[in-house]
């Protein structure tokens, strides 16, 4: 492999503090200390969300039906290539294969990362970019998220199982993915005990 390259995994997804209306996809470099955010709409943060929490919502969703589609037809995602940041937009490649043949098509990030974590191929981008877009996050910082995290959680672990099921339900049914997945881990941890 390039030795430029730098494999990176999703973190998670976070309202965006910059762009009212958006999320920032929140990518992290393996082994090492940058972070790198990316902007995105509503419904690439919910198709992304719904596979990081993993909710199967109740009909398949777009990424969903692709892969399905790729699998079906012997094509497989090898990696997801961030070769480029311009004018603060990140582009990136689909490194596709089958038996026969390979191809690069060009992505969406947003896109790119669905596909990923359907398929479990790796990301990668270069380490300019990484040094460009990416930041450290100081140690301090990190523990007050997860307290706040685990503040917000704690709410939730006061209601029962029943109550929780039934928030759920609505947040699945209105499409409201990320606090679906919030419910959800509430509900798993509680019913495992």
């Amino acid at each position: 492999m390039n030795e430029d390259r730098v494999k990176l995994r999703v973190m998670g997804i976070t309202y965006s503090q910059v762009q009212q209306g958006a999320y920032a996809l929140v990518l992290e470099q393996v082994g090492g200390p940058y972070r790198i955010p990316v902007v995105v709409g509503v419904a690439e943060a919910q198709a992304i969300a719904v596979r990081l929490e993993k909710i199967v919502p109740p009909r398949p969703m777009t990424h969903d039906v692709l892969v399905s589609m790729a699998h079906g037809f012997g094509i497989s995602l090898d990696e997801v290539f961030i070769y480029k940041f311009e004018e603060g937009v990140f582009h990136s490649e689909l490194h596709l294969s089958s038996d026969d043949r390979s191809i690069e098509i060009d992505s969406r990030t947003s896109e790119a990362i669905a596909l990923s974590l359907r398929t479990g191929a790796p990301i990668y981008t270069t380490r300019e970019i990484l040094e460009a877009t990416g930041f450290v996050v100081p140690e301090a910082e990190g523990k007050a998220e997860a307290a706040d995290e685990e503040h917000k959680e704690l709410r939730l672990d006061k209601l029962a199982v029943p109550e929780l099921k039934k928030m759920l339900a609505r947040c699945v049914e209105r499409e409201e993915y990320e606090r679906a997945a919030e419910i959800k881990a509430v509900i798993d941890r509680k019913t495992m005990i």
